[in-house]
């Protein structure tokens, strides 16, 4: 705002984008900004009405709370009104209110309890003879929406009292959703194509606000109770710690969190501590409350405006803020997979300005309808890499541009592929610059070529210096290129030549594992150089012959299909087989090897192998292995400590070997 602007018309101006974001929030439970650009909106309003009192009036934001309730849902007056809590959010801020509320009190001291702020909907529940009569929302603090019906599906609210519980009473509580079950709902949400919902208080709100309860009942909410709002026909409490212990024995939820502080030193370590554990809690907040304990010192510290003098709310460093979606960026990651990520115009987020955020893949995009140009929340959790919660639709211009994954990879034009099931889209060459390194350090480890003495920091020395760009370069190295690396010397030298050397002899199935084909692992390559016998006839198959073989899926297929399609992965296996590494097998053809056909279970402790060793045999003479007993199993074997898959195989009539008849069956005894 500008200085020079009249007062009246900045108080104005800053009432109608106030109270245009009520109605957004409150009423719509669709915010266009984050809870730390409102409570700047505020502060200023109040600020200015602070310095001119003269303008202050009576439907001004500062004097209100939320927004009017809803007429779909019927009214209900409120018999004390729901306030809100002033703000502060600096250790100075904090000794401030403690001690204007200490001179108050001429100075005597006083305990505190302090809960976390659930970010959720404040509501009233009113019990008359023990049983739950209404229930209501916050609305404007006066009257709120009657959402009776809707409360009663929470599970963790009580439709009844025990007898003992005065004979009329209400609670106020805040319902919310969890992290957990807020993902669920907006998973369920896509999958239904609805739009998703921006945060659990937004969630919690739509829910409690359905016309049709059943709808409300089929979301997760809960409950926290946090007051007792007013009581009649029964002596309680003095304190409002032990009003909440009161309330817990009449079946009340009340949070776990909650603490008994005696200084405020106290209540501020308890804000460090939440502050810092924050991400560690099972719902959304945004702060602390502290309360007065004592029941008479509230009465006698009152309200000023719309706000209790004897609490307030110590709000924690704000976690998202709005801004423009600039551009969205590409990153190909070690394994080749496409990242999506958002360029933002610069924004403050939790202490740190953010340029950059994360879009995770191409269906976050899409499901939350992410353009690029769109105005978006941004938000950053602790040492969670930032992350675009959702666009604000509302916002738009129309010159939103609707974003498309690329077909081939943006660091090496290559085929970029996404697999049936997966949620990546991966690039398709393994020399590509962004992903060649790992590669490199898959390719010599061991289960792989198992090259002795060329380790993680060999590979990067070996890959910064241009001396190997892909793993054909390992067998054309000389000894005099590696002499001129660090802690090279001669015998060092001698020993990597002669371990590369040796790998060229390793067995096809290793040889399959090392070229890093994306879903290819031991097992699987262990079965393609039964199947194939050869590089080559690998390279030919079709994706119709690879998912005809046991345990290999419609993705792996189409996985091995895109690797050798890609020029530059053939070329890269032509550089292999001039340089002499072992390309195929003398296996037999698979319909001729003696356990074709059979299927194998193996459960409890074997002693000669482990199950994978035997699991690795069964592949070798042409049986393929499971995890579980089904009608395809032919045999199960049985070691020390079976579990529940003997069982099974028993009531299946399924034959059980011993180890000794297994060694028998695969030919390793007589």
């Amino acid at each position: 705002m500008e200085m020079d602007v009249p007062p009246e018309h900045q108080v104005a101006h800053l009432r109608s984008l106030i109270n245009h974001h009520n109605h957004r929030y409150y009423v719509l439970d669709s915010p266009e900004i984050s809870d730390a650009e409102y409570d700047e909106l505020f502060r200023k309003l109040r600020e200015l009405e602070n310095e001119y009192p003269q303008l202050i009036t009576s439907d001004s934001p500062t004097q209100r709370v939320g927004a009017p309730p809803l007429e779909a849902f019927g009214v209900v007056e409120h018999r004390e009104p729901l306030l809100s809590l002033s703000n502060v959010f600096s250790r100075e801020e904090l000794l401030a209110w403690h001690k204007r509320t200490s001179t108050l009190l001429d100075d005597k001291p006083f305990d505190l309890v302090c809960e976390i702020k659930m970010d959720g909907l404040a509501v009233a529940l009113t019990y008359i003879n023990g049983a739950l009569t209404t229930g209501a929302t916050r609305g404007d603090g006066y009257r709120g929406e009657n959402v009776t019906q809707n409360l009663r599906t929470v599970r963790s609210i009580p439709l009844s009292v025990p007898k003992d519980a005065p004979p009329r009473f209400e609670v106020r509580g805040e319902v919310f959703l969890s992290k957990a079950g807020f993902e669920k709902l907006n998973e369920h949400r896509v999958m239904e194509g609805q739009p998703l919902f921006a945060n659990p208080r937004n969630a919690a709100a739509g829910s409690l606000r359905q016309l049709d309860s059943q709808v409300t009942a089929q979301r997760p909410l809960d409950i926290y109770i946090y007051a007792l709002g007013w009581s009649e026909g029964s002596a309680i409490p003095s304190t409002h710690w032990e009003v909440l212990e009161y309330l817990k024995t009449l079946g009340f939820k009340i949070s776990p969190y909650n603490k008994l502080c005696h200084s405020i030193d106290e209540a501020e370590e308890y804000h460090c501590t939440y502050e810092r554990g924050r991400d560690s809690l099972p719902f959304e907040t945004d702060g602390i409350v502290i309360k007065a304990n004592s029941l008479d010192v509230q009465n006698q510290l009152g309200f000023v405006g719309r706000e209790p003098r004897w609490s307030v709310a110590y709000k924690f460093p704000p976690t998202q803020a709005t801004t423009r979606l600039n551009d969205i960026g590409i990153n190909v990651g070690r394994t080749g997979t496409l990242n999506p990520y958002a360029i933002l115009e610069p924004v403050h987020v939790g202490g740190v300005i953010l340029k950059h955020a994360a879009l995770h893949n191409e269906d976050y995009i899409t499901n939350k309808d992410i353009r690029i140009g769109d105005t978006v929340i941004v938000q950053r959790a602790g040492d969670v890499i930032p992350e675009i919660v959702g666009p604000i639709t509302s916002k738009r211009t129309g010159g939103e541009s609707i974003f498309m994954m690329p077909p081939t990879c943006p660091i090496c034009g290559a085929e970029a592929i996404r697999p049936e099931g997966e949620a990546m889209r991966r690039c398709t060459n393994i020399a590509c610059p962004a992903q060649a390194l790992e590669w490199l350090k898959h390719f010599v480890s061991r289960g792989a070529m198992d090259i002795d003495g060329v380790g993680a920091k060999l590979c990067d020395e070996l890959f910064n210096t241009g001396l190997v760009r892909d793993i054909a370069d390992f067998y054309y190295l000389k000894a005099e290129q590696l002499l001129g690396l660090e802690r090279m010397a001669e015998k060092s030298v001698s020993n990597v030549l002669s371990s590369i050397e040796m790998s060229k002899d390793r067995p096809l199935d290793r040889v399959i594992f090392a070229l890093g084909i994306t879903h290819v692992g031991r097992e699987t390559a262990q079965l393609l150089a039964v199947q194939f016998c050869s590089i080559d006839r690998l390279s030919e198959a079709s994706e119709e012959e690879l998912v005809a073989i046991p345990s290999i899926g419609m993705t792996t297929a189409q996985s091995i299909v895109a690797f050798f399609r890609q020029e530059q992965n053939r070329r890269i296996i032509d550089k292999l087989k001039v340089a002499g590494v072992k390309l195929e097998s003398t296996a037999n053809e698979p319909r001729d090897l003696p356990l074709s056909g059979q299927e194998f279970v193996i459960t409890g402790r074997l002693e000669q192998f482990s199950r994978q060793e035997a699991e690795t045999r069964v592949k070798t003479l042409g049986g393929t292995t499971s995890s579980s007993v089904t009608k395809n199993t032919t045999y199960v074997v049985v070691g020390a400590d079976p579990g529940s898959k003997l069982a099974k195989a028993q009531s299946m009539g399924k034959t059980i070997l011993s180890e000794d008849e297994f060694l028998q069956v695969i030919g390793e005894i007589d």
